[in-house]
């Protein structure tokens, strides 16, 4: 299998996810050679290590950008960990062609329903960003309906597990085709 990176958007895994959470303990238990970047646990502060995130990247033939939906768009971490890693000279540029050639997949969760809308349509900007450093866009695997709000319900609860564990399925099997 290539080198999978992981990387976690949410702004707080430990205590306020259940659905990222659930998706991300099922990707290490059943892909233990992937790589995941917890940003919420490595940069509280948001001073992203550039040279280690670009390790990272450097080592990875697929990046997995797993992350809920705030206000249609990237959490504010991922969004500062992008700005600080894909850098001129880097990601792009005369001389940034590091990474080209490797794969980004979105996975990502709303709290509401995902047929409510088109959520792929609010992040055509990622599209965009693989044209421009080279990289090949892998599509999205997208799960809604697994709002912070159901927590309180048991039954709710159980129900966010059952779809973050199949959103993990269908990821690793895409991952394992990669």
């Amino acid at each position: 299998m290539k080198n999978i990176l992981i990387v976690s958007g949410h702004t707080d895994t430990v205590t306020d996810s259940v659905a990222n959470r659930t998706i991300l303990e099922i990707l290490a238990e059943q892909l233990p050679e992937c790589q995941i970047d917890y940003l919420d646990r490595l940069y509280p502060d948001f001073k992203i290590d550039t040279a280690a995130e670009q390790a990272k990247l450097l080592w990875a033939d697929v990046v997995v950008l797993q992350f809920p939906v705030f206000w249609f768009s990237f959490p504010s971490i991922m969004h500062r960990w992008m700005e600080q890693t894909f850098l001129h000279g880097f990601s792009h540029g005369s001389a940034g062609d590091k990474l080209h050639g490797k794969k980004l997949i979105l996975s990502y969760t709303t709290g509401a329903p995902a047929e409510v809308m088109n959520f792929d349509e609010f992040f055509g900007f990622v599209r965009a960003a693989c044209q421009f450093t080279g990289m090949e866009y892998g599509g999205s695997i997208t799960t809604g309906g697994v709002s912070y709000q159901m927590r309180e319900d048991p039954q709710m609860m159980s129900e966010i597990k059952k779809k973050a564990s199949v959103h993990a399925d269908k990821l690793i099997a895409i991952l394992h085709q990669a």
